[in-house]
């Protein structure tokens, strides 16, 4: 018992300090992609020939964040180095429009709050039950991660319960496949109202990789109303956080 408690003294003070400080994130991490347009030429569709999930459109200059998947295989494929991934991690969204970006705008609009009732009912304690919609668990795994120490994801109010009837809301990760749709609407049904709904990941907002497969339904829109996106694949813990955050008003 000694060894274990001088083990904890060594160990020091693990969580974040988030949101009074910055997050430092290491270079390798694949944040927001970046178009340059004096680099860009809409003659040219390499970048968006080697997208898997067709989330570059040329004709646009726009790319999708919510089908993106973050793979930098678009900037990779680039011969003028158009597209680059910056270490912006705030990219949740209100809106599913708000998810495109462009070479004329790579800034994301900023991110509004519930309304001030939803914000007097969960502003302080919020509840969430997650429901893995056919995910590979990539999503559900850096979810889990909030819970951890480093994150800490209770000290805000906001905590995952094991059932929807204990809920304020639902965050739904994966495509929504055929064998899980009914499970979603019934456990939608199950969330006391009124209710929130948050998708996680490219394959909660549109399908993902598993777009226009035909055991899946591209994503919980045209099924549930969806108050916020956090795209990614999966989003990084800090992503979903601040989305979380941002959402219940505590920064803005």
């Amino acid at each position: 018992m000694i060894n274990i408690i001088r083990s904890r003294f060594q160990q020091g003070h693990r969580t974040i300090n988030y949101p009074k400080q910055p997050v430092v994130l290491p270079d390798r991490f694949r944040g927001r992609p970046v178009i340059d347009a004096t680099r860009c030429s809409t003659e040219c569709t390499i970048c968006a020939d080697s997208c898997p999930t067709v989330a570059i459109d040329i004709s646009q200059s726009t790319l999708d964040l919510g089908k993106c998947l973050f793979c930098t295989d678009c900037a990779d494929a680039c011969p003028t180095n158009a597209i680059s991934c910056d270490s912006h991690y705030r990219l949740a969204a209100r809106k599913r429009e708000d998810l495109i970006v462009s070479a004329a705008i790579n800034v994301l609009p900023q991110m509004t709050a519930l309304a001030k009732e939803s914000l007097r009912l969960f502003g302080r304690s919020f509840k969430l039950r997650q429901v893995s919609a056919g995910g590979c668990n990539a999503c559900e795994a850096d979810t889990n991660v909030l819970s951890t120490i480093v994150y800490d994801l209770g000290r805000f109010g906001i905590q995952f319960v094991a059932s929807p009837r204990h809920a304020d809301g639902l965050l739904i990760t994966g495509p929504v496949t055929e064998n899980m749709r009914a499970a979603l609407l019934k456990t939608y049904e199950a969330t006391p109202s009124p209710k929130i709904v948050i998708v996680a990941g490219a394959c909660a907002i549109s399908g993902g990789i598993f777009r226009d497969h035909p055991e899946t339904h591209n994503g919980v829109d045209g099924f549930l109303p969806i108050d916020l996106y956090i795209p990614g694949c999966p989003p990084h813990p800090m992503t979903i956080l601040d989305g979380l955050l941002r959402l219940l008003g505590r920064i803005k």
